[in-house]
């Protein structure tokens, strides 16, 4: 098993690549609970981000949005995770026509449970973690100084490695 793990500090006892990944459940833009148990059999990308309507973080997410037939295209379920309210996420998506859900995790307890915190308090750090069809990560990269948004390309490879490793 080919699995990636990318982490700007050395010192985590959270999951790594190669790992289980923990299980929870969140409430979406719309106000429906997600819950990645659900999700079992098929490849999950969990993209965590510092802030709703933040400069990089606009980027990254409209980069997602115009690459979005790339993203589907792999049959992945690609969620949007931050510590931003339901609302928020609500009129962000709206303001940017964004396809995926985004995820709430307003006390910050899945960031904490992927070790995807931001040096900032109250804030995800920029991270990317793959999820295979069995629910093992994959691919695992986190930026928590978060200035530089996630290259599409990589991640739409690491979906495919990831489906590929189990077909």
């Amino acid at each position: 098993m080919k699995t990636q793990d990318t982490q700007n500090k050395n010192t985590s006892s959270r999951p790594r690549a190669g790992e289980r990944a923990p299980d929870f459940k969140l409430m979406d833009s719309n106000g429906n609970e997600w819950r990645l148990s659900d999700k079992q059999g098929r490849v999950v990308v969990l993209l965590f981000y510092p802030g709703d309507e933040t400069p990089i973080c606009t980027q990254q997410m409209c980069s997602v949005r115009d690459r979005w037939e790339d993203y589907s295209s792999t049959g992945a379920e690609v969620v949007g995770i931050s510590m931003d309210t339901v609302e928020s996420h609500g009129k962000f998506a709206e303001n940017h026509q964004l396809p995926l859900l985004l995820l709430s995790d307003s006390k910050g307890e899945v960031s904490r449970a992927y070790d995807a915190l931001s040096w900032f308090p109250g804030r995800s750090a920029r991270a990317v973690v793959v999820i295979d069809k069995s629910g093992i990560i994959t691919y695992r990269k986190v930026q928590s100084l978060s200035l530089f948004r996630p290259n599409d390309d990589d991640v739409i490879e690491a979906i495919r490695l990831a489906n590929a490793e189990l077909a």
